[in-house]
């Protein structure tokens, strides 16, 4: 007879010692047959069950209104993604008004984390950059696209992902994953070249998509094809940085590896240590590229 794999993810969430191999139909934790509430399609954990119970008085009034109000103003609403994506709208307003100056303040270049005399040192622009795109020119009306076609893809993957690690864990995948395209950017691109939009960030979510959606079993073929077509669009389309779009899939793939190994409670403090791990090596390489110049 061939033994079942022992692995600490086939372990109760509620119940350390109790291995199961049964997932929650709604938030993919393992449950053991004490904590499986019997659902329309499948079994919920004791959590996600108490969630539709507080949701069902709501149901009639909350079902005739659209799916994306219910899905803002809901239970477990991914707040955190219609924030991100506020904030980038806003930033592009505020860009498109003449003598502000919002898209030299906030863009970034590896010039500013050089370290060389008589130019300022601002590694905050590293993350700044993310929230800022490509300004509306009247000569350049298609620059509009930058801004629409990452948020659109951020509508897409942000709320997935969102519900699937929480809030706080989806803000800091994004803003290592944006930190992470922007190292990239430091390490591979001219000093003087200027980067903005959020593309490194968003890469990061479709990698972390990839590893979180392997790790539940689904099917990866579609985001895989995804990636590659985004990504070769960076090489071969002249303004567009493939750099960020490289480092932050790799940063995001790692925070989210890191998500997936360490999701039990008793692992929240190791969750913590490796991420800030992954944060400081990135600290590391910019510091390391000061010193070639």
């Amino acid at each position: 007879m061939t033994s079942l794999p022992d692995s600490p993810d086939n372990y109760c969430y509620r119940h350390p010692n109790r291995q199961s191999f049964v997932l929650c139909q709604r938030c993919g934790r393992t449950i053991c047959p004490e904590c499986q509430v019997q659902a329309a399609v499948g079994v919920h954990c004791v959590e996600c069950a108490r969630r539709d119970r507080q949701e069902t008085p709501r149901a009639y009034s909350a079902s005739r209104r659209p799916s994306f109000l219910r899905n803002l103003t809901g239970q477990g609403a991914p707040v955190m993604t219609y924030a991100i994506i506020a904030a980038c709208v806003l930033v592009y307003i505020l860009q498109s008004i003449p003598g502000l100056g919002v898209t030299q303040a906030l863009q970034y270049a590896p010039i500013y984390t050089s370290g060389l005399p008589g130019v300022p040192f601002e590694p905050w622009r590293m993350i700044t950059a993310v929230f800022v795109h490509s300004p509306f020119s009247i000569s350049a009306p298609w620059s509009i696209l930058h801004i629409l076609l990452n948020m659109y893809t951020l509508f897409i993957f942000g709320p997935i992902l969102e519900r699937m690690v929480g809030r706080w864990r989806f803000l800091t995948l994004y803003l290592v994953a944006g930190f992470g395209g922007s190292v990239a950017v430091d390490l591979l691109a001219d000093p003087l070249t200027a980067v903005v939009g959020a593309s490194g960030a968003i890469f990061g979510l479709m990698g972390a998509f990839f590893i979180i959606n392997r790790h539940l079993g689904g099917d990866s073929a579609q985001i895989l094809v995804l990636v590659g077509l985004n990504l070769a669009m960076g090489f071969f389309l002249s303004n567009i940085s493939w750099q960020a779009h490289v480092g932050g899939l790799v940063a995001g793939a790692l925070v989210a590896l890191v998500f997936v190994r360490t999701r039990r409670r008793q692992q929240r403090w190791v969750q913590i240590l490796l991420v800030a791990a992954i944060v400081v090596v990135l600290i590391a390489l910019t510091v390391v590229r000061s010193l070639t110049y």
